[in-house]
Order: structure tokens, then C-alpha cells, then sequence
């Protein structure tokens, strides 16, 4: 349980520094506007909104990671919550207010996580 519980965590960092590299560096880059549907004029507008974007989702992977190396892992766990958590509200608001898919991309394995860990404990 524990293993897994690791494992979902870290996929879900590993889908914001993901996150973080499109929206940061790529963002006007054509398949990063093609997975976000934007328009070429509209990348270039908003690459400085994305990049701000990008750098939240950067601190949501870094607090995943900061709980998964904790070495209080009481601690560990609640920091691991924690941001869980925040993906998961982050996911439901984008997926109400953006794109559905959101709650599907970013919210289900945030989800999914968050029991692995909640289970652990």
C-alpha cells in the first residue's frame, strides 16, 4: 500500500513538472497549443499568464516531492495531503471552469493518489 500509494504521488508530480515545462517553455510551441486548444496569436498573448500558471503547478510538484522524501513520514503523509488535495480542488475548479478533461487528466489521478495515501497511514 505504501509503495503504491508512492507511486500515484509521484505520477502526479510527474504530471505537473510536465505541466510546468508546456506552459513555462512550450507554451506557443504548435503541440503544446494543439493539447491546450489555443490559437497561435492567442499562445503569444498569454505566454506570460502561462508561464505564472506553469510556475503554481511547479510548486504543486515540488510539495509532492517535498512529502514523498520528508523523513518524518508521518509528516510525509500530511505534506503528500496536503497538496494532493490542492491538485484535486485545482482539477474540479479547472474542469468546471475550463476544460472538463481537466477533472479526468488532472483530478482522477490526484484522486487516486490521495485514497493510496489516506490508506497507507
Amino acid at each position: 500500500m505504501v509503495v503504491t500509494a508512492a507511486i500515484l504521488a509521484g505520477i502526479v508530480a510527474l504530471e505537473h513538472v510536465y505541466i510546468l515545462i508546456m506552459e513555462m517553455f512550450l507554451w506557443t510551441s504548435p503541440s503544446t497549443r494543439q493539447r491546450f486548444g489555443t490559437s497561435e496569436s492567442f499562445a503569444k498573448d498569454t505566454k506570460s499568464l502561462a508561464a505564472n500558471q506553469g510556475l503554481y503547478n511547479g510548486f504543486l510538484a515540488a510539495g509532492l516531492v517535498w512529502g514523498l522524501l520528508h523523513p518524518n513520514t508521518t509528516f510525509g503523509y500530511q505534506i503528500q495531503i496536503f497538496f494532493l488535495v490542492c491538485v484535486l480542488v485545482a482539477a474540479v475548479f479547472g474542469g468546471f471552469t475550463a476544460k472538463r478533461s481537466i477533472l479526468i487528466v488532472q483530478g482522477v489521478p490526484a484522486a487516486a493518489a490521495l485514497i493510496f495515501v489516506l490508506l497507507a497511514q
